[in-house]
């Protein structure tokens, strides 16, 4: 059971003004009373020195509830300065939010000059410890021996961590910093000089006024992300607060900083800022908990901080997230265990490993199912099982199943396909379309063949013209502004003006709005309710790209192109257009494209070999490897997430490793 002592305390926390305000200056400071020995029995105090200096400290280490009954397990580790003060707030949120995570606080220095102690109090060395520059009064200075960050970053990773790693049962892939005000200016100090110190940084109000410049000096000697070198990446998951009502001069340094890491456009740099409702010392309780839970997301594979964050501040998981026996979500996906031999399953989570260790390039999912069950799931990076993740062209085969279930509800026929896509308009002036506009039918845009040339400058003086553009005005200015639509103009290219020709007619033909038909008729039966699905400046949706959407729910849409078009036992999308959007029609004019892919409506196909025999797969294909991939005659439905240009790596394990294994 939960502490109920606990609990209060941590209430009483956030609800009382918490009277510990940490500036960095050592007049702000004075305690009269000499601090006694920590006394709890749920903490180990440990005594241990810098070897270095031959200064005294010690650890206060709590390991959790279950620590003992679970001989095997390795275990997470937060490791938190101005441990006195911190460690029963954050002592409550291994409790109850972090429950799987050592805590590791580290002492003042216990041997100090007592005549210092009686002056400011037992934790006089944190402002040499901490501080990352000299004091500028010289007396001051020669009295505390300020700047000395480097030392205690040095007995942090050669002593502290060295003990703790020793001792228990760590993970070492998975360390957390705590820092609050002066301590939190440390941890900035610990993620500029020596980012690999720890794998999550919690940096509460540090007080980096007038270290801006001496951590943008640092950053430089860093050196810039680069994208085609991993070693040019911090490779840290970042927390940031301050509270709202600290003032300007104190929270400016910290927009600089947090702008500077931002700045760096680093994929492996993950930046969540929040603003805590109180001045420096009351936001430090709701700091503790909010980063506690920011904690929780990284180690666990359901995010607990909601879809508000960005693609930036979204943190990546410290271990992928791997399991063989996915859970019943009541999400309407079903469940089962992966059944393929001993040998396929390790193959799978190798690449597994792969994938997280950054082989194939930045990746955050990789889905199996079989048999229409879910029997694999797996998450990276920045991977949640609740958080929509950003689409690119995998929409267009989204979109090619809102018009196969528009087909299949009487909206438009098989037929309808090869007519001229004005046909279904009623709102444009044919009188003043370019020469054969005629000729462009749902089909050709359907196959990226509709044969619009535009010209590029020209489109961006009225590309983002909502009022020109609204509705069917698109494809008005579209036709006005195209060359003459000719057979030798009608041949693939890809793009994203096709697409949006065929959502105006789905616009066009279905009651309500195109908008409402997608959500009312394909993903609200499918159970598909958390997305994000952006609005095209003519206020239709997006036909191309600019979609969110969860793993799983992606798995859903796989599901009724493995079933031909059926959910629950009934016809959903048409068969007959399910057959022609999925076949190959085309061979896309792209010279990277693998020459055995093809194109049907915004699906692509392509053959896969196995041993002897060939399997036919159908996938829609977004940039940056969103994929859903179906392989009918195996029952299979695979889905890989990502973010990566050169997303080619990655079908090398799916074709040789996943297929395979249900194949045989």
């Amino acid at each position: 059971m939960k502490s109920l002592t606990k609990g209060l305390l941590l209430l009483l926390l956030i609800l009382t003004n918490n009277a510990f305000a940490q500036e960095n200056s050592v007049k702000e400071i004075v305690s009269p009373v000499v601090g006694s020995s920590l006394e709890s029995p749920q903490i180990r105090v440990v005594p241990i020195k810098d070897t270095k200096t031959e200064r005294n400290y010690e650890l206060y280490i709590e390991l959790p509830g279950d620590y003992a009954e679970n001989p095997t397990k390795r275990y997470p580790v937060l490791y938190y300065t101005d441990a006195k003060w911190h460690l029963e707030v954050l002592s409550t949120c291994q409790e109850f939010i972090i429950e799987d995570v050592i805590l590791v606080g580290i002492s003042y220095q216990l041997d100090i000059d007592e005549d210092l102690k009686k002056e400011v109090g037992a934790h006089v060395s944190r402002f040499r410890d901490y501080s990352i520059r000299e004091h500028s009064n010289p007396e001051v200075q020669a009295k505390f021996q300020l700047g000395q960050a480097h030392k205690h970053l040095d007995f942090v990773r050669n002593d502290v961590i060295t003990y703790v790693d020793k001792t228990y049962r760590t993970d070492p892939n998975s360390r957390t910093y705590f820092g609050y005000s002066l301590s939190g200016e440390f941890g900035a100090y610990i993620l500029m000089k020596q980012p690999d110190t720890f794998n999550n940084y919690i940096i509460g109000s540090p007080t980096v006024r007038g270290e801006v410049d001496m951590l943008t000096e640092m950053n430089t000697q860093f050196g810039p992300y680069e994208a085609s070198n991993k070693n040019s990446s911090l490779n840290a998951n970042v927390f940031i607060a301050y509270g709202s009502l600290e003032e300007e001069r104190v929270v400016a340094p910290m927009e600089s900083f947090i702008k500077l890491l931002n700045d760096r456009r680093d994929l492996g740099l993950s930046v969540y800022k929040e603003v805590i409702d109180g001045n420096h010392s009351t936001a430090f309780p709701a700091t503790a908990v909010r980063s506690a839970a920011w904690l929780s997301s990284i180690l666990n594979p359901v995010s607990s901080l909601g879809n508000e964050t960005s693609f930036w501040s979204t943190p990546r998981l410290n271990k992928a997230f791997v399991t063989t026996t996915p859970e019943d979500r009541k999400d309407g996906i079903m469940v089962d265990t992966l059944a393929v031999s001993s040998e396929d399953q390790n193959a799978i989570k190798k690449v597994s490993q792969e994938i997280f260790d950054g082989k194939y390039g930045h990746y955050d999912a990789l889905l199996i199912s079989h048999k229409n069950q879910l029997v694999y799931e797996s998450y990276y990076n920045k991977g949640r099982v609740n958080v929509p993740h950003g689409q690119a062209s995998a929409v267009k085969g989204y979109t090619s199943l809102v018009l196969g279930r528009a087909i299949e509800m009487g909206y438009l026929s098989m037929d309808d396909l090869h007519k001229p896509l004005t046909h279904f308009l009623k709102d444009v002036d044919p009188k003043k379309f370019t020469k054969g506009y005629e000729k462009i039918t749902l089909h050709k845009a359907l196959t990226m063949q509709g044969g619009l040339t535009i010209d590029r400058e020209q489109w961006k003086e009225i590309e983002n013209d909502s009022v020109r553009l609204k509705g069917q005005g698109l494809v008005q200015t579209l036709l006005e502004r195209s060359e003459p639509i000719t057979d030798e103009t009608q041949t693939y290219l890809y793009g994203n003006f096709n697409p949006m020709l065929v959502m105006t007619v789905i616009d066009a033909v279905v009651p309500g709005s195109a908008e409402a038909f997608i959500k009312n008729e394909l993903l609200d039966p499918l159970g598909i309710t958390d997305y994000e699905w952006s609005k095209h400046v003519s206020g239709l949706p997006q036909a191309g790209w600019m979609v969110k959407m969860k793993s799983r729910d992606m798995l859903k849409l796989g599901h009724l192109v493995q079933n031909r078009g059926k959910l629950n036992g009934e016809q959903f999308i048409s068969a007959a257009y399910l057959e022609e959007a999925t076949r190959g029609i085309v061979r896309p004019a792209i010279d990277w494209m693998p020459k055995n892919y093809l194109y049907g409506y915004f699906w692509y196909y392509t053959p896969v070999t196995v041993g002897n025999k060939s399997y036919d797969m159908t996938l829609a294909w977004g940039g940056g490897s969103q994929r859903v991939m179906v392989v009918e005659e195996l029952d299979l439905t695979i889905v890989i997430m990502g973010y990566d240009r050169d997303d080619d790596k990655i079908m090398k394990p799916i074709f040789e490793t996943v297929v395979p294994a249900f194949a045989k």
